[in-house]
């Protein structure tokens, strides 16, 4: 059996339990083949919808290694922005009525490998409806000081950033440099099989919402990334083609700079790279994978992990928040099983 019908089997089991309403688990590997296969319901209330390989995903989080560290990293590779200047070389306004304040010292890099000592998270859309009223909330707060931990509000800064330096940013990659200019980060092409939204009949359910009060397909599930009405953070739907598009474009080498892809591979503690995570005791990609592996999960469901030692990479997309986030998915479990079923000795 290989170790895709053995993850296979786990995952059907799981939406066999009622544990998660539906899964779409895709795999490519070292020949560039993909293999995906559909599990479940893509929607259970109030109507119910199947799941189908094209089903389009909240990404959640995995936005943030799709999205916003390729560019940010591309655009230090084409000399557009230094990753060890403060972050203030393009949010000039940070924290700007205190020139001493600590805020004004944080640095892409820190962003990035999420050393900044941010705040893990913060309910920014309590603060407001208009999106750049709250932007500006979020670079004027003087936020607390604390330890350094995985933080939603350093990729909100470098949505900023990216924002900020429009085309420049966002063309790095490809050689378009057309100045700094102020725009949306909806307006930044995320790219073909990418969008941040999607068509409620071909889109996974997640929740329903108190604060929207309505379930939520096809709009983002992430309350602040709503409100901002786009972000660094979290946001961005695709298909578990597109997701494994993109593992592939890093396998081959032009998804990003030589550079960038160096850095998402490099690590700069006992779990992190530049963007991602790499193995640890208990990660999200298991214990089978080699070392040379990184990884991301997204608080929806959703993960993509890169095995650049075994030249594989495989994408679990759930919509395990469906109809709450308040039950016990096991998604935890759930992932590190399947990367041991896909990275484990074929039988």
């Amino acid at each position: 059996m290989s170790g895709f019908e053995r993850a296979a089997e786990i995952v059907a089991d799981w939406v066999g339990s009622g544990r998660i309403p539906g899964a779409v688990l895709g795999v490519t590997d070292a020949s560039g083949a993909v293999t995906t296969r559909a599990f479940g319901h893509a929607q259970l209330e109030p109507v119910q919808r199947p799941m189908t390989t094209d089903t389009w995903f909240d990404l959640a989080s995995v936005t943030k290694v799709i999205f916003t560290t390729p560019r940010i990293l591309d655009a230090a590779s084409a000399g557009i922005l230094d990753l060890d200047a403060p972050i203030t070389q393009v949010l000039h306004e940070l924290r700007q009525f205190d020139p001493d304040a600590w805020q004004r010292r944080i640095t892409p890099r820190d962003c990035l490998t999420h050393a900044s000592g941010l705040p893990a998270t913060f309910p920014v859309y309590t603060y407001g409806t208009d999106p750049d009223q709250l932007r500006a909330f979020v670079i004027q707060r003087d936020w607390p000081r604390g330890e350094a931990v995985y933080s939603d509000l350093n990729y909100m800064l470098l949505g900023f950033v990216l924002e900020r330096l429009g085309g420049a940013a966002a063309g790095a990659g490809t050689g378009a440099a057309d100045g700094p200019r102020d725009i949306h980060i909806r307006d930044l092409d995320p790219g073909d099989g990418f969008a941040w939204s999607a068509d409620p009949s071909e889109a996974a359910a997640t929740e329903y919402c108190p604060w929207r009060r309505r379930m939520l397909v096809g709009t983002v599930h992430d309350e602040n990334a709503a409100a901002l009405q786009g972000a660094g953070h979290a946001g961005l739907f695709g298909t578990a083609a597109s997701v494994l598009g993109y593992a592939r474009s890093l396998l081959d080498g032009t998804g990003a700079t030589p550079e960038a892809i160096a850095l998402m591979r490099t690590p700069v503690g006992p779990r992190r790279t530049y963007g991602w995570e790499h193995p640890y005791d208990g990660w999200s990609g298991g214990d089978a994978c080699t070392p040379d592996t990184i990884g991301h999960s997204g608080f929806t469901g959703t993960g993509l992990w890169i095995d650049f030692g075994a030249g594989r990479a495989w994408t679990l997309l759930t919509n395990r928040v469906h109809p709450t986030r308040w039950s016990d998915s096991g998604i935890i479990e759930l992932r590190r099983l399947v990367g041991d079923a896909i990275c484990g000795p074929v039988d």
